[in-house]
């Protein structure tokens, strides 16, 4: 209900109430001094008018108006209020006599009227106004009265009215609108401001509202963990004096109250941290920057300060990523510059080898011949990894694929294909879909296979490969091997690029293995098994699974 039509209803309330106890009044003492038997139907009449105007105004009082949510009356305040009115307006006119003007008493219900009700209603109450008082003043005229001037009179009277009425009612439609679009407005810069408070929560960097005194006014999580205050304490003030840590903070902002400046790349300082429960001290680099404002009190005017927290150590990983994509793509150059000379050193080693003819050389021609294709392999490497263009994966049925390359895997490693083999592979009956890159999932399976196998006991069942379904939503590989578990110190390292074990591994392989699954939003990770376990070295590959719909998927998605 539209507050400003609620108490524009209480007023009329309440004018109502006091005209009924007014004309109470006035009828009372003409009665008390009338000469003659005073007529006690207009005190009666009276008296009830005024005994409905006080309920009504009580009615109101204790419960909400008879308004709707478009500023309009209902049908029940219509005929509390707005007929009332006129019924006891009308019998007052005709009861009074010529003695009483009561014709002005209409201008109430037509304002009433005109207000809360739609224009045509209210044009009608109006309509009705006028025709009750032409009937008076020709009921006078036709009764010993001058008729032209007493229809005369009530005409222009009626034309007072209509034109009443129809100021009225365009005023209130254009409070109805102003209204309507200030409640819009409002409600907008509610959203706006659930809005920006909920991604000033959300935002990495710390955000502060500060005053020259420091007190914080206001702060986000971000800025409470960043200067180690209490996580209560977001977005409630508090004083930045009380504690020791941050008196280089009080005195970085007390400086830059008093310049009215900040430096334009922010300024950066150390704030020692208390230790705090299941924490040590910690020495936190900052970097702070300030922008000033003014906001207007009672008073005079408060300096305030929207001051911007950042993690130094945030700032420089950001600043490595950034060289290491820049690296990443002098990398993929430099490779495809490199490719052609070294399938021209290739060729020409091979040529010479066919001279060849001392053992000696023939061994240099074949160290040659290793190390071209160790450097090739690290090309290709770098290149699958370098930034591209995506591409749109197919729908595969992981299962079925990672059984093709086992197979194809244990054939190109000489492996045997009876239960002898080192090679187990489980990978069910359930179809489960998958949107990964056939030949990227070669690379990756036959990474984690080679390493296994390098590193396992060589045994039946030593290498053992799984795929199982982890529910509608996602699906997983596992390769496990029963070798020796990864030292702790290695393993923080396994996935990092050019980190290798071996004396001739270009300590790509897991790296690059990690990458491709990015690329389809799966990831790799290492899990040791327990001191019980034989595959204590287990690389999983969490997979987005794909719902099938169809039961013959399985034979139709390799």
């Amino acid at each position: 209900m539209p507050p400003a039509f609620a108490r524009i209803f209480r007023a009329f309330a309440v004018a109502r109430a006091l005209l009924g106890l007014l004309l109470l009044l006035i009828q009372g003492l003409l009665a008390l001094v009338a000469s003659s038997a005073p007529n006690l139907l207009p005190l009666l009449l009276c008296g009830g008018y005024a005994a409905v105007g006080v309920g009504t105004l009580i009615w109101t009082a204790r419960s909400s108006a008879p308004v709707s949510r478009a500023g309009k009356l209902g049908q029940r305040g219509w005929l509390g209020t707005v007929g009332v009115d006129l019924v006891v307006f009308s019998l007052l006119l005709f009861l009074a006599g010529a003695g009483m003007n009561v014709a002005a008493l209409f201008v109430l219900p037509v304002l009433m009227a005109a207000t809360l009700m739609a224009r045509r209603p209210a044009m009608a109450v109006a309509a009705g106004v006028v025709l009750v008082q032409l009937g008076h003043a020709a009921w006078n005229g036709l009764t010993g009265g001058e008729f032209a001037s007493q229809v005369t009179q009530a005409g222009l009277t009626g034309a007072g009215m209509l034109a009443i009425a129809a100021l009225t009612s365009e005023l209130a439609q254009r409070l109805a609108r102003q209204e309507l679009a200030a409640r819009n407005t409002l409600e907008l810069a509610r959203q706006q401001a659930r809005l920006n408070r909920l991604m000033i929560e959300e935002m990495p960097d710390g955000v502060m509202v500060v005053d020259r005194h420091g007190r914080v006014r206001a702060a986000n999580p971000a800025a409470v963990a960043l200067i180690g205050a209490a996580r209560t304490r977001r977005f409630l003030p508090f004083d930045l004096a009380g504690r020791a840590p941050w008196q280089p903070l009080i005195a970085a902002l007390q400086e830059g109250f008093a310049t009215g400046t900040w430096p334009q790349g922010g300024q950066e300082l150390a704030l020692r941290l208390e230790p705090s429960p299941g924490a040590p001290a910690e020495e936190r680099q900052l970097r702070l920057r300030m922008r000033f404002t003014r906001r207007q009190h009672a008073s005079g005017e408060e300096e305030l300060g929207v001051l911007f927290v950042e993690d130094m150590r945030t700032l420089r990983a950001r600043a490595q990523q950034e060289k290491l994509a820049a690296m990443g793509r002098v990398s993929a150059g430099i490779a495809h510059e490199i490719r052609n000379p070294l399938a021209a050193i290739a060729q020409a080693n091979a040529l010479l080898a066919e001279d060849l003819t001392q053992p000696s050389q023939a061994r240099l021609a074949r160290m040659v011949a290793d190390n071209v294709e160790r450097l090739q392999r690290i090309v290709d490497d770098m290149l699958e990894v370098a930034p591209g263009a995506p591409r749109e994966a197919p729908v595969i049925d992981l299962g079925l694929q990672v059984e093709a390359l086992c197979a194809e895997w244990a054939r190109t490693a000489g492996l045997p294909t009876s239960d002898a083999s080192p090679l187990y592979v489980d990978c069910g009956e359930e179809p489960i879909s998958v949107r990964f890159d056939p030949e990227h999932l070669r690379r990756v399976l036959i990474n984690l296979l080679d390493n296994a196998l390098r590193h396992g006991s060589g045994q039946p069942q030593a290498v053992w490969v799984r795929t199982v379904a982890l529910g509608p939503m996602q699906a997983a590989l596992s390769v496990s091997s029963d070798g020796r578990p990864i030292a702790p110190d290695v393993e923080p390292y396994l996935f990092e690029p050019f980190f290798s074990t071996r004396s001739r591994g270009s300590g790509l392989g897991l790296y690059i293995c990690r990458e491709l699954c990015e690329r389809y939003g799966a990831t790799i990770e290492y899990q040791p098994r327990g001191a019980g376990a034989r595959h204590r070295n287990a690389f999983i590959v969490t997979l987005p699974r794909l719902p099938t719909t169809d039961t013959s998927a399985r034979a139709r998605l390799i």
